[in-house]
């Protein structure tokens, strides 16, 4: 079989599904290529509000009404309860001491709720990707883009004028020419490979992840080694929910189905120790350091084969070049930790179908096919991929440093919660002024991460002392009421502190007051 595009995008899990249709509403030729089939298991489930916004925008920009739907829990529910997802209200937090039962401290220092919207309505969700990749890529197809699965690449030349691609499908030989390939299969695909982009680990320390599908997992808020006084912001389990402990954090994010998606990223040492290659079994020797968490898994059972990845982090060279680029989930990832992998997708997504646009533009304007892109036009596009990357592998590495005093911890998650949520109300209320992912396009904010990093010897030796510098560091575009001693680790949604802090959006209170109620209403329709 041969083949001729104006784009090929090669894995069809939801980056490259999203991409698909973008590129065919802009009146590109798509290909899409699989290597497997649907329905078929993937991992990076948890989204966020920036990753909600997003996909409005998107779905506004593009005439693309379906991305709406999964926007947000409401939505989602009322248009596709077949598409399996969760309710995710926030992100919870708790500290483990290995070999002692879990008790909530009086002063709740040994946990952390970060709530991320007001209400069910207007939620993030935990994606079952199994559900939503398969949606997406029948959604590619309604859009008019071609998709073909059972496909195997074996080699990629760039030829002038050209990209072909080279492989079988079901035992018969392809060949696929287009004028530009997209890698939309995750870190170390086929275009690292074929283009030698020298993968390396991105900064910190070397991890390792295990991680299945369980059902019958007990709630926290069932549990009362968890309570703590006062009411929580939200449901504790209706969250993204980490159990952190010294050299790792176990993850548990819950599906309305009952399964539970869990797992754990650790160091090397203690996957060592563990002897993480042994699946199920590590586990189980997991669970014996954790008591509570133990007890939360006590009648839990997998439904599904362990995976282990003996190599988390991933970083190439590059992410573009002439005829090519690397989606952002292609191009690096650092850790689960903090649901950054969708937003980063979808931030990629942004940025290339603006650069898709203008190609596509030029070919309308000159009256013919696309053409072969013209050198460098995804430089930025590479760059800032990669500045975003670099800098959540930072943040990461920080907070594994931090993992052996909480408080170090929930200090120095501060520059992430800060950058997030003003970068989402930004969005949201049209407000003139952003830090970018993580603050990457602040020099000032930027710098402070990685100056404050806990990774860095002797800078967290006094945690109060570290928290009020944190707090100092990131006030600038604190929106949020974070960084509030009072509130003792417990952050509720509350637009008063929108409105106090207006000035940081550069919006005045009435505006950012008007611009709240106009989206509350929104949103509750």
């Amino acid at each position: 079989m041969t083949a001729d595009t104006d784009l090929v995008v090669v894995g069809s899990g939801f980056g490259g599904s999203l991409l698909a249709m973008i590129a065919r509403r802009i009146g590109l030729r798509v290909l899409l290529l699989e290597r497997g089939r649907h329905p078929r298991f993937a991992i990076g489930e948890s989204a966020s509000p920036l990753a909600g916004i997003i996909l409005e925008q998107l779905s506004a920009a593009y005439g693309l009404p379906a991305l709406r739907t999964l926007a947000s829990y409401g939505p989602w529910q009322r248009a596709h309860p077949e598409i399996g997802c969760g309710l995710k209200r926030g992100f919870t937090f708790f500290a483990h001491e290995a070999g002692r039962p879990y008790r909530a401290a009086a002063d709740r220092s040994n946990q952390l709720l970060v709530e991320a919207n007001p209400n069910d309505e207007v939620a993030d969700t935990h994606w079952l990707r199994s559900d939503v990749d398969h949606f997406l890529v029948r959604e590619a197809v309604r859009h008019g883009a071609e998709y073909l699965d059972g496909v195997r690449i074996e080699e990629a030349e760039w030829p002038s004028g050209s990209v072909v691609l080279r492989g079988d499908r079901e035992g018969r030989p392809l060949s696929v020419s287009a004028r530009l390939v997209v890698d939309a299969t995750g870190p170390r695909g086929f275009l690292s490979r074929a283009l030698g982009l020298e993968n390396r680990r991105a900064e910190g320390p070397g991890t390792q992840a295990l991680y299945s599908h369980f059902v019958d997992v007990a709630r926290c808020s069932e549990m009362p080694e968890y309570a703590a006084e006062g009411r929580p912001p939200y449901p504790l389990d209706d969250a993204a929910l980490h159990h952190v402990f010294d050299g790792g954090w176990v993850w548990v994010l819950r599906f309305g189905s009952g399964v539970v998606s869990a797992g754990a990223a650790v160091e090397d040492r203690v996957a060592s120790e563990l002897r993480l290659q042994d699946g199920a079994a590590a586990w189980a020797r997991l669970l014996g350091r954790l008591p509570s968490v133990a007890a939360q898994f006590a009648r839990a059972r997998s439904i599904r084969a362990f995976t282990v990845v003996p190599r988390v982090a991933f970083r190439a060279r590059a992410a573009a070049g002439d005829g090519w680029a690397l989606l952002p989930s292609a191009a690096a990832f650092a850790d689960p930790m903090f649901s950054a992998g969708i937003p980063l997708t979808l931030l990629g997504i942004e940025r290339l179908g603006r650069a898709l646009a203008g190609w596509a533009g030029d070919a309308g304007a000159s009256g013919g096919r696309a053409g072969l892109p013209p050198a460098g036009w995804l430089d930025d596009y590479g760059r800032a991929t990669l500045a975003e990357a670099d800098q959540t592998a930072t943040f990461l590495a920080g907070c594994y440093a931090a993992f052996p005093r909480f408080p170090v911890l929930a200090a120095y998650s501060m520059f992430y919660f800060t950058a997030a949520s003003h970068g989402e109300l930004a969005r949201r209320l049209a407000a003139p002024r952003s830090c970018g992912f993580l603050g990457v396009e602040d020099r000032a904010l930027s710098s402070a991460l990685g100056e404050l990093s806990p990774a860095r010897p002797g800078v967290a030796s006094h945690a109060g002392t570290y928290a009020r510098a944190v707090a100092a560091a990131v006030e600038p575009w604190n929106v949020a009421g974070l960084c509030d001693a009072a509130k003792r680790n417990w952050y509720a949604v509350d637009d008063g502190d929108t409105i106090r802090a207006a000035h940081r959006l550069a919006l005045t209170p009435a505006e950012a007051a008007e611009r709240l109620a106009r989206h509350r209403l929104t949103a509750s329709l």
